[in-house]
């Protein structure tokens, strides 16, 4: 394998993982900035607030992307095989 092809594989391997996670990361996000606004609209500075609606949040988010997720991964490695067996 050329230097190439490595940076290819790099690149490609790069950009499935922020696809894989892009969806869990935006779900936590969001739920950390809205349950952040309420914390600050109602000024209940408790700590602890922001962790369980988000567990639930990306919990039900894993479950409904994980199709998603998968098929990804398959694709990637389907990919990385091909190269393989191509030499």
């Amino acid at each position: 394998m050329t230097g190439p092809e490595t940076l290819d594989v790099a690149r490609d391997a790069i950009w499935t993982i922020v696809i894989v996670s892009a969806p869990l990361l935006v779900v936590g996000l969001l739920v950390g900035v809205a349950i952040s606004l309420v914390q600050a609209l109602t000024q209940i500075q408790e700590q602890t607030l922001v962790f369980v609606p988000k567990i639930i949040a990306i919990f039900v988010t894993l479950v409904l992307a994980l199709p998603f997720m998968a098929d990804a991964l398959h694709a990637e490695m389907m990919r990385i095989t091909s190269r393989i067996i191509g030499g």
